[in-house]
């Protein structure tokens, strides 16, 4: 009989690993990943996506004082809900100001006056790492798998990862090809287990 795993996902994390790989984030390519996270004697019970639909509204910009409209459809999260075996947590993307962009260096000798296209907008993901957290308390205490398969690089998800090696469980922390996990989600891990990116 085959083990029986959960994946979950978090998909800032992943978001910004596939786009560095040059992979196409899109429902059909996350699902690839979520079943390479499997091995050939696991079988995948559930796979529990989070992220954040994008921000809609609008944000006064700090050159021209002019409001810039942020628009996006959440459409793919209902396409990735309906694949086989998935379940999509939503969190709350919150947006955090405008800040300087890294290349712009204001004050050099020179240098032209700033303008709003020197500054990018900073979203910040709120309630994603608490969600995962939750799952994988339910998961623990009801011991519907016999491994979780973590793909994150969130450092809150630390209690959540003793909880479930308390209760029993194995914890597999995924990294994908260029992603180096923090030390401490190691150290709280059974395996660390590297996936190649799906063809």
């Amino acid at each position: 009989m085959k083990k029986k795993i959960a994946v979950l996902i978090d998909g800032g994390h992943l978001r910004v690993h596939t786009r560095k790989a040059h992979k196409v984030f899109v429902p059909d390519y996350i699902e690839k990943v979520a079943h390479a996270c499997a091995l050939a004697d696991e079988e995948i019970h559930r796979v529990l996506f989070y992220d954040c639909p994008p921000y809609n509204g609008s944000a006064i910009q700090p050159v021209s004082g002019t409001p810039r409209n942020f628009t996006g459809s959440d459409a793919w999260l209902h396409e990735l809900s309906r694949k086989d075996l998935f379940a999509v947590r939503i969190g709350v993307l919150k947006f955090r100001g405008f800040i300087l962009k890294q290349s712009r260096i204001p004050f050099a000798a020179g240098a032209p006056p700033l303008t709003d296209a020197d500054f990018e907008p900073k979203f910040e993901q709120k309630g994603v790492d608490m969600r995962i957290g939750l799952d994988m308390a339910t998961i623990s205490s009801n011991r519907s798998v016999e491994l979780i398969a973590l793909v994150t690089n969130d450092t809150d998800c630390i209690p959540a990862m003793k909880n479930a090696r308390r209760a029993g469980l194995q914890v597999a922390l995924i990294a994908v090809p260029g992603y180096s996990p923090a030390p401490e989600l190691l150290a709280h891990s059974d395996f660390r287990r590297s996936i190649a990116w799906p063809v």
